[in-house]
């Protein structure tokens, strides 16, 4: 069971990172629209902030439930 749960929350980690890198890269470039061209390309940056942000929310939450079947087993 844990050859199949250690690797599934290494993949959980790993999407949880890059949702998270995602979702600072959409920030930035937000600020960087909003500067450059107004509020008009601002919407769809902040939508994929907000995807990405909840995608991390999502994985991490992921992660806990495997490591806590994993503390589970463990006993």
């Amino acid at each position: 069971m844990t050859y199949v749960l250690v690797p599934l929350l290494l993949i959980f980690m790993g999407l949880a990172v890059y949702s998270l890198v995602r979702g600072i890269i959409a920030f930035l470039q937000t600020t960087k629209e909003g500067l450059e061209r107004g509020d008009e390309g601002l919407k769809e940056m902040q939508l994929l902030q907000n995807r990405m942000m909840f995608n991390r929310i999502k994985f991490q939450g992921l992660a806990i439930a495997v490591v806590a079947i994993l503390l589970a087993v463990a006993r």
